[in-house]
């Protein structure tokens, strides 16, 4: 169940990034279901050798290559998807800032959410 709540969240905040961004086109939500999977498997697989390749890199720059990692990331998923597309140097940097924001919220508020059922029931 968890696994599944992840995915949900991911796919709503791509949508909400969808909204945000001109730059960011998802044409259903079938696709930002689809997206937030990939999402998760690069930045599972991917993410971290590209973190391991570019150490020398981001300690040279005090961690703000992480923003580009982030920014391939999600330009690796988007190619990988069809019907979500990133295009611009802006959906680059700025997408994975607020698909990270928006996952925040919603996971806070999906918790918050379970602990109230559970207590009130």
């Amino acid at each position: 169940m968890g696994y599944a709540l992840t995915i949900l969240t991911t796919a709503l905040s791509l949508l909400v990034v969808d909204i945000v961004l001109p730059g960011v086109n998802i044409e259903s939500f079938a696709v930002a279901i689809i997206a937030g999977i990939v999402i998760g498997l690069v930045n599972t697989f991917v993410k971290p050798i590209l973190s391991l390749l570019t150490l020398p890199i981001n300690l040279l720059t005090l961690g703000l290559f992480s923003i580009v990692i982030n920014g391939i990331c999600f330009t690796l998923a988007a190619a990988l998807v069809p019907g979500f597309q990133a295009h611009g140097l802006i959906s680059f940097l700025v997408a994975p800032f607020i698909l990270s924001l928006a996952s925040t919220f919603l996971n806070k508020y999906f918790a918050e959410r379970s602990t109230d059922l559970k207590t009130n029931a």
